[in-house]
């Protein structure tokens, strides 16, 4: 009885670990508001109609000077969030559009032109899938013990890994077939392009011979 418990213990607390690697802290510098446009932007995939949350702890306080803003969007063009004059604790919520990776993008404009130090402190967390849940609420409203809200989250990280792999796979699988045919159009242009030259070898040598002949040369 013992077992499954430590490896309950143990697996609770990889995922825990795997969760906790999406958290990021950063210094933001600030430039002026005629200056080159500059972001700072954290890429991260996520599968379609998956449940995304962003937090973004933002340092400071509104009027010092500075305007953090924030820009979540996809490589294929869908944009869940742009806050502006983000100060303290931002959280954005969404369900992805895409199997696609989305960033989170940050710019700090200075709105005064003399500061000691024209920087924002951020801490980004960003949860997906499983982990973007509020298990403490499912936990009240379903009436759950602390192991089985702990396995139900083990459960849906797992089942979230196994969605990926499957996405994986599928991906591997249209790339395996688009090298199969780009190699296989490779092969018949070869060989088209190889008959070409024989029968222009040919006929080069058969014009050549009448041309000879013609002139009496042979």
């Amino acid at each position: 009885m013992a077992l499954p418990r430590v490896l309950l213990q143990y697996i609770c607390s990889l995922v825990l670990l795997i969760a906790s690697v999406n958290a990021l802290k950063f210094d933001l510098q600030s430039h002026g508001p005629n200056d080159k446009k500059v972001e700072r932007c954290i890429r991260n995939f996520v599968a379609k109609d998956t449940l995304v949350v962003v937090t973004a702890t933002v340092s400071g306080s509104k009027g010092d000077g500075m305007v953090v803003n924030m820009h979540i969007l996809d490589n294929v063009g869908n944009e869940y969030g742009k806050p502006k004059d983000v100060v303290g604790e931002q959280r954005t919520v969404f369900t992805s559009h895409a199997d696609a990776a989305f960033d989170v993008c940050f710019e700090n404009i200075m709105t005064q032109s003399r500061m000691n130090n024209p920087t924002r402190h951020v801490e980004l967390d960003i949860d997906i899938g499983a982990d973007a849940k509020d298990w403490s609420a499912i936990q009240a409203t379903e009436k759950l013990k602390p192991v089985e809200t702990e396995l139900r989250r083990v459960e849906e990280a797992i089942a979230d890994i196994v969605r990926e792999m499957d996405y994986l796979r599928a991906r591997e699988q249209k790339l395996r077939d688009t090298n199969e045919s780009t190699n296989t159009r490779v092969k018949w242009f070869g060989i088209g392009t190889t008959t070409l030259l024989i029968a222009l070898w040919g006929w080069q040598i058969m014009y050549l011979r009448a041309y000879f002949r013609s002139k009496h040369l042979i």
